[in-house]
This record gives structure tokens, sequence and C-alpha cells, in this order.
């Protein structure tokens, strides 16, 4: 009997860019790719404010419907399976990723299973894509950011490639989500670099 795949870990944090979680979270469930969601406190007062997504009914419409491929944690839950350097995971990516938590995976302090998550993705030298939409930035992010990128992660700013020429706002959201996709070695057919078309999966 063959193994199932391991699970791509994605945490939703309380930075600005909740649409951008949403589409990522959109494609993996569309592909069926294994998932574990974490959500931050914060996570969710931001895609309250910015989607209008209110709880894990609210997030799982939104998404298409089908979460037979995620299953997800609560982020107090410290001792979860994604804190655990022992269970396998494809990696994770933090989308988006606000400043408190860059600077907490930077420092390795922990405190959330979001954070104790990313510090293990680390530590096992798996892939980690942290998604910050912060501006502009202090000299203090910018320090943090690359103490994460020392340490191992791919910093990848939700910064859309206006070469698409998008024509929807979804497509915005598609351009940074298949980018933190491709890095992270999951690779994404909703992805026409160069194409600047709206197809969706």
């Amino acid at each position: 009997m063959s193994k199932p795949p391991a699970p791509v870990v994605v945490a939703i944090t309380g930075a600005s860019g909740a649409p951008y979680a949403v589409r990522l979270l959109e494609i993996l469930a569309n592909y069926h790719v294994p998932t574990w969601l974490l959500v931050s406190a914060h996570g969710w007062r931001l895609m309250a404010e910015e989607c209008g997504i209110k709880d894990e009914a609210g997030l799982k419409k939104a998404t298409g419907g089908d979460w037979a491929s995620i299953r997800s944690f609560n982020d107090a839950d410290r001792g979860a399976e994604p804190a655990s350097g022992s269970v396998q995971t494809r990696g994770m990516v933090v989308c988006p990723c606000s400043m408190g938590t860059m600077a907490a995976i930077a420092h390795g302090t922990s405190r959330s299973l979001i954070e104790r998550a990313a510090d293990v993705t680390l530590k096992e030298r798996r892939k980690l894509v942290l998604v910050p939409r912060e501006t502009p930035l202090s000299p203090v992010h910018l320090r943090n950011m690359t103490l994460a990128a020392e340490a191992g992660a791919t910093i990848l700013p939700a910064a859309p490639g206006l070469y698409q020429r998008h024509k929807k706002s979804v497509s915005w959201w598609t351009s940074s989500c298949s980018g933190s996709w491709i890095i992270s070695g999951w690779r994404s057919r909703s992805s026409n670099h160069g194409r600047g078309d709206d197809r969706r999966p």
C-alpha cells in the first residue's frame, strides 16, 4: 500500500492581503492537494474585513466547497501535528505573512502553532515561503526578512506581475499565489506567465 502524499502547510496571518490566501487555498482545494490549514486570530479578523469571511464554513464556501484534501488546526494548539519535525510535510506557505509573524519566524520564538510549524519547516530544511504585503518597509522589517531568508525561507512579496495585463481582480491574486506555488515546488496549472489571460482551474 502506497503512503498518502505529505501535506502542504498553509498559514494565514493578520496582514492585509487576505484575498491572496483565499485564492491560494482555492487552488490547493481544486487540485486536491493535501493541505493543513492554520489561521491566526488576526488572520480571521482580516478575512472578515477584506473578504467578508467570518468563519471556517465561510472560508470553505469561498474556496469552492470541496475540502476533502484540507484539514484545519487551531493556532493555539502548539502540540498539533504541524509542530512536530517527525511528521513529514511538503513545506509551508505563510500567506499573507504579517510583520509580527515574520519577526517571530526570524527569531525562532514559536509562540503559536503557526510560528512553531514555520520553525520546524526551517529546521527540517523544508521549503518555507513567506508572503509579506507590508509597505513601506522599515529597517526592522528588512532585517527580519533578511534573517528569515538566511535561515532558508523564500520571501515572496505579494506583488502581482503587471506584464500579465490582468483584466479581473482574481488574476491579481492568482499571479502572486501561483508564484508561491511554483517556488515551493507545487506546480499550478493556473499560472500563465506572460499570457495575460484570466482562466481559472
